[in-house]
């Protein structure tokens, strides 16, 4: 019986934020299309794996949803090593959620890959009670160099989305050369086809990323 991995590529995500921004039910809705209401909050971490296609290509996302709070820190930081995707989250209806997303973004580049792809996502956009503009986190995403959305794990807004695009974005970086699947510090993990098929370094031939 052949037990040969299901992807072509494999993609390890960290979800991070505060606590109560919705993580866990932005990946239970994720997973399976389901709103948990009162979700109980997140001891340690959850994992969760789904597969995604890319071009033709089965993408395997490995999920660690990450405890936001304070008294988990030591693990948190220990499933930021090896991550090449994460989500940092914030409720749109919580000034200081979203106040603390820069510290989550300093943590997250102090001890993950530097080339690692983080999106900045605010959830909660289907309350009508907002603290923060949509301009102003677009704005400070690009600050800092991150990919923005908004999001609602109630009414599913743009959840998938979150999710897939995050990881176009890391299949763009392989194709260019910035992400390198050979480094195991990269959070990527390559198939047997693509191992067949040709050099993994997306940075050998000619890259279309222009």
């Amino acid at each position: 019986m052949s037990h040969q991995p299901s992807y072509d590529y494999l993609f390890k995500y960290i979800i991070i934020g505060d606590p109560a921004v919705g993580k866990s039910t932005l990946l239970a809705q994720f997973m399976d299309k389901r709103f948990v209401l009162d979700h109980n909050p997140t001891i340690g971490y959850e994992f969760a794996a789904k597969n995604i296609e890319i071009d033709g290509l089965q993408i395997k996302l490995h999920i660690w949803d990450t405890a936001g709070q304070e008294n988990f820190q030591a693990i948190t930081r220990s499933y930021y090593r090896g991550a090449t995707g994460a989500l940092l989250v914030y409720d749109i209806s919580r000034r200081e959620t979203f106040d603390n997303a820069l510290h989550w973004l300093e943590e997250a580049r102090e001890y993950a890959n530097p080339e690692m792809v983080i999106m900045l996502i605010g959830n909660k956009s289907d309350l009508k009670k907002r603290e923060i503009s949509h301009q102003e986190a677009s704005s400070f995403a690009q600050e800092h160099g991150m990919i923005f959305m908004e999001t609602s794990a109630k009414t599913a807004e743009h959840v998938e989305e979150a999710f897939i695009d995050t990881a176009g974005m890391i299949f763009s970086n392989i194709q260019s050369g910035t992400l390198d699947p050979n480094n195991e510090s990269s959070g990527i993990k390559v198939g047997p086809s693509i191992l067949r098929s040709e050099p993994v370094r997306g940075s050998s031939g000619c890259c279309q990323t222009c």
